[in-house]
């Protein structure tokens, strides 16, 4: 069969990552493409005799292509259909479709799921679509339509969250946020029983989150009785979950105020009294340091990445070491420290060694009770095991 798009040629032995089914081609692999190409632009790559290895989206930067599929392959919304078909496979499986405990839930993880570039999160009857890389961008209007194709996910409306990720990445195609199709369905989700308030146009990411879902209900059987602080709390999700756990008081710790004021709405919407259980906004390096030993017995550290890139990984890990320190050491006796990394720069053995200097340094012993991971509708591509980003310990703190 001849190929059905503008051919990119391996350098001789370059395909062998292909043929292991990694969905990335480096520009060093590349012998040969036509002038012209741009990023976005859909490309079928070959090895250096002509076989056909697969197709892909065009992109700039140190990874050249990032594959869709390794054979021949038209990319339509037919083909979105049929990947979309199979990630709510895996969701309907996980026990997140009509599940009356949640109704929010990631439909498409990049890599995870096929596609690479795109994330899907659903929100009750909304599905907010975020598009990572220009091939994604550039399809976005089959993908709504690929979506609407599915009335099986019960969706009201689909959501355009894509220009902040784009600008993220120096990329500014002209995308504009808003809906590609529907509006105006509830922005109130539930997750195991908890409720929140997602606002998906003007909340970080697509508006919650998701990966920390199962995580969140681990809190809650931790925090009967339990003093709480939510450090990097966003909009109150841990917070929430603490409290449904019976916990006694929790503090939200973020340095947005209008994130914090998203974690008062949805204390109120559970409930819960946001006088007894404060908001605070303040940055918590400086709150970690003037936080009094023995305040709190349970304690959640969820930053953002520190080390998004291998070149801030030194300042990342720095940044983690301080703060799991102070947490450490200020901890009350036999207190419970739950405590993440999500920056993909970070493996798990490193995060893991850091949080051990942390607690040399702090003095305390410590044990390991669990180790965290990100949840099946965040599923890892056993071909790309760069897909691994969130980790996380548990530790019991003497």
């Amino acid at each position: 069969m001849s190929p059905l798009y503008p051919v990119i040629r391996l350098f001789k032995g370059k395909e062998d990552a292909v043929l292991r089914f990694h969905p990335w081609i480096f520009s060093g692999a590349i012998e040969h493409g036509p002038e012209g190409l741009q990023a976005g632009d859909t490309v079928t790559v070959t090895d250096h005799h002509g076989n056909i290895l697969g197709t892909g989206f065009c992109e700039t930067g140190s990874i050249a292509v990032k594959m869709l599929c390794f054979d021949n392959r038209k990319i339509d919304e037919w083909f979105f259909l049929e990947r979309l078909r199979q990630a709510y496979g895996v969701r309907l499986r996980l026990g997140l479709i009509g599940n009356p405990l949640t109704n929010c839930y990631r439909l498409v993880h990049s890599e995870g799921d096929g596609l690479a570039g795109l994330i899907i999160d659903v929100y009750g009857a909304t599905a907010v679509v975020q598009a990572q890389t220009e091939g994604m961008a550039l399809h976005l209007k089959e993908i709504a339509r690929a979506l609407k194709l599915l009335p099986e996910l019960g969706l009201e409306a689909v959501y355009n969250k894509s220009s902040e990720a784009m600008q993220r990445m120096g990329k500014d195609d002209g995308i504009d946020d808003g809906y590609l199709w529907g509006a105006g369905a509830s922005d109130t989700v539930v997750e195991n029983g908890c409720r929140f308030h997602v606002d998906w146009e003007h909340g970080q990411k697509t508006g919650f989150f998701l990966d920390q879902r199962e995580n969140r209900d681990l809190v809650r059987q931790y925090a009967q009785g339990k003093t709480v602080l939510n450090a990097f709390g966003y909009t109150g999700g841990f917070s929430v979950a603490a409290l449904k756990g019976g916990a006694q008081r929790v503090v939200t710790v973020d340095a947005s105020r209008k994130a914090i004021e998203g974690a008062e709405a949805n204390l109120e919407l559970n409930g819960y009294s946001k006088e007894q259980n404060p908001c605070v906004v303040a940055d918590m390096k400086d709150y970690v340091v003037e936080m009094k030993e023995g305040e709190y017995d349970l304690v959640v550290l969820d930053p953002p990445a520190f080390a998004k890139r291998h070149h801030d990984r030194h300042r990342g890990l720095q940044g983690y070491r301080f703060l799991n320190a102070e947490a450490i050491r200020k901890m009350a006796p036999g207190g419970v420290l739950f405590t993440f990394s999500c920056s993909q720069a970070v493996d798990k053995a490193t995060f893991q060694g850091i949080v051990t200097a942390a607690a040399i340094e702090a003095k305390r012993n410590v044990r390991i009770l669990g180790q965290l991971s990100q949840p099946g509708d965040h599923p890892i591509n056993i071909f790309h095991p760069e897909g691994s980003y969130l980790k996380g310990l548990v530790l019991f703190v003497e």
